[in-house]
């Protein structure tokens, strides 16, 4: 076969691979997007409890449409300054997310984690509509229940955007996102999203739309080597901060490791004194 052959084969070849991996990010999104796990109902969760951290509460909290939302509440030992309600990323269920309480906790505040539907115990398939208005009836209990003095809503990954569209709805004292993108289309690999017009998302989780709305302090904390959201998406939200907010670049630390660095800690440290 001559060079000029070859080439052209290549270039078959890398065309055919783009339009089926696009072909499966389409048809496939839900699983890509709801990386979530399952637990049995009668699961008990055990986490190693630090000394700023009293053993957890689990509640369900029922949905309008008759499902049930898993959440634990970790309280703090110290003197509680408020709540904060904490939004997970799209991977696994409570079971490894839990253990992140205790960043939060001894700092003074109590904080209620749930897991979406269908990750862990709670019931019922995740759709982004649903998301969102789940988070709003974990607000509204929160605020019935708990009566916090001071809330705060904080959202990591995927949970970022569940994050700031309650912060649209509710008024938080303040509104924290780990590793944020601009919106789902942000973190697709770069070749791909030409083909996002031929095989769209079936989701927006736009936080460009939202953090435009949120009317309180907004803190962004984000790492330079994230290679599942690239800073270069978390940048683009920038602009929608105001002269209050922050927008927290901790060089060196990827999308998992933010909090092995000092900066992440002395960050939530400043924020929730």
């Amino acid at each position: 076969m001559s060079t000029k052959r070859k080439w052209i084969a290549w270039l078959v070849g890398i065309v055919v691979l783009t339009h089926i991996l696009a072909f499966l990010l389409f048809f496939f999104q839900d699983e890509i997007i709801f990386q979530k796990k399952k637990l049995a109902k009668d699961f008990h969760f055990k986490f190693d409890q630090d000394q700023y951290q009293e053993t957890f509460e689990e509640y369900f909290i029922a949905t309008e449409d008759g499902e049930k939302i898993d959440a634990l509440l970790f309280r703090t030992t110290l003197k509680s300054k408020g709540l904060i309600l904490y939004f997970h990323g799209n991977a696994d269920n409570l079971m490894r997310w839990g253990r992140y309480s205790v960043d939060f906790t001894k700092l003074g505040y109590d904080i209620l984690m749930i897991d979406y539907r269908g990750y862990g115990k709670s019931t019922g398939q995740p759709t982004e509509r649903d998301l969102y208005k789940d988070a709003l009836t974990v607000a509204q209990w929160a605020s019935k229940f708990l009566s916090p003095k001071k809330l705060i809503i904080y959202g990591r990954s995927l949970g970022s955007a569940v994050a700031s569209n309650l912060a649209t709805a509710v008024t938080p004292d303040l509104l924290i996102l780990e590793t944020p993108f601009d919106e789902l289309k942000g973190v697709v690999y770069e070749p791909l999203k030409p083909l996002l017009k031929i095989f769209p998302l079936h989701a927006n989780f736009s936080n460009r739309l939202f953090l435009s709305k949120v009317k309180c302090r907004k803190i962004i904390i984000h790492g330079t080597l994230d290679q599942v959201v690239p800073l270069s998406s978390a940048l683009r939200l920038k602009p929608l901060l105001s002269k209050d907010d922050l927008f927290v670049i901790v060089e060196g630390a990827s999308h998992r490791n933010l909090r092995d660095f000092p900066t992440f800690h002395k960050t939530l440290a400043d924020a929730l004194n």
